[in-house]
């Protein structure tokens, strides 16, 4: 029979870990140490519970690829004596550091939860609760002596997605996450029901890998009617540029116009990596489909097929942190590596 499971908790900041002052209406942060006085529910779940947080927790809104290095250094030390960990974060920036840190944990065999809330704990009508105390029972799953799930996820108002597939929707309403190319991998209901046949299947055999240099120096350009050439020509040319992310109209679609194509050329050119994601929520880059497009296939446009923007911009980060040459960039690139793409 298996022990009961070891779950850390680990808060980097965000609205899940306020209360507020009733006094002046204020929000603060709570010592987590506290958190049973907070959520006395969590005494009976099965499991063992350890907190740990950021010396200064943070709003989401500051999140950088030194604070996922930060979450991601914290998981590799302490990941022989747990057998899951729930991140609490804040939503607003959630999907980007849960896709990144699913590149930075290769070979990873135990959950990493990601959840937050639109409410704060203190508050009577407080989506915290639910969300906490679900996200620490599905990291705690144990089937045949091992964790249930074993990739980053993101857990959100009753449903569990692969982290890397998400995207918040909302700003508002507590279902304020959607996977549009993938499904859920559990929802809550009554009970929890776990759709097996989307789960990751990790191979169990290989050590964890933690990768911690993520290039920031890239650049991310929304296509929109009317945008011109002096500022395509100004943006390309910035010096330090290591990579591009071109969001796209549908299937991958761009302007054909000469001067946009040269730009994108001489980029390339360079050695520059420029990936095609399409600013849609939903559905996927087809490169050729249309005429607009068959252009950036012949150069060499990276397609990022049904990927969020999320994942494509912590996917270029990780690789180029990773120092892949340009020969195998596109290959490698246009590989599901973690499941974030078909």
């Amino acid at each position: 029979m298996d022990t009961k499971a070891n779950i850390l908790l680990i808060y980097t900041g965000g609205t899940i870990g306020m209360i507020k002052d009733f006094e002046t209406g204020t929000l603060r942060n709570f010592n987590f140490k506290d958190l049973l006085k907070h959520i006395p529910e969590l005494k009976l779940l099965d499991c063992t519970i350890a907190t740990t947080s950021f010396k200064q927790p943070i709003d989401s809104s500051n999140m950088n690829p030194g604070y996922w290095a930060d979450i991601a250094t914290i998981i590799e030390e302490r990941y022989e004596d747990f057998d899951g960990f729930v991140v609490l974060h804040g939503s607003d920036t959630m999907s980007y550091t849960a896709s990144a840190l699913s590149f930075m944990l290769e070979n990873l065999s135990k959950p990493v939860v990601f959840t937050g809330s639109q409410l704060p704990i203190g508050d009577l009508r407080t989506d915290a609760k639910e969300n906490l105390i679900t996200s620490i029972q599905i990291a705690a799953l144990r089937e045949k002596g091992h964790s249930k799930i074993a990739e980053v996820c993101l857990y959100f108002e009753y449903k569990l997605y692969r982290a890397n597939r998400t995207t918040k929707i909302n700003a508002e309403h507590f279902e304020a996450f959607a996977s549009l190319n993938y499904p859920a991998l559990i929802e809550s209901g009554v009970n929890l029901v776990i759709n097996n046949e989307a789960l990751y299947r990790p191979n169990r055999r290989k050590k964890l890998r933690v990768h911690k240099a993520m290039e920031s120096n890239i650049l991310l350009v929304k296509m929109f009617p009317g945008i011109d050439e002096t500022t395509i020509s100004h943006l390309f040319s910035y010096p330090e540029i290591k990579g591009l992310v071109l969001e796209t109209y549908g299937s991958g679609n761009v302007t054909n116009e000469q001067w946009f194509i040269s730009a994108l050329k001489r980029l390339i050119a360079k050695g520059i990596p420029v990936i095609n994601v399409t600013q849609c929520s939903g559905g996927s880059v087809a490169m050729g489909m249309y005429e607009t497009s068959i252009e950036l296939k012949r150069m060499g446009v990276i397609s990022a097929k049904d990927c969020t923007t999320e994942a494509a911009i912590a996917k270029l980060m990780y690789l180029l942190g990773q120092k892949v040459s340009p020969k195998s960039f596109k290959t490698i690139f246009e590989t599901s590596l973690r499941g974030e793409m078909i």
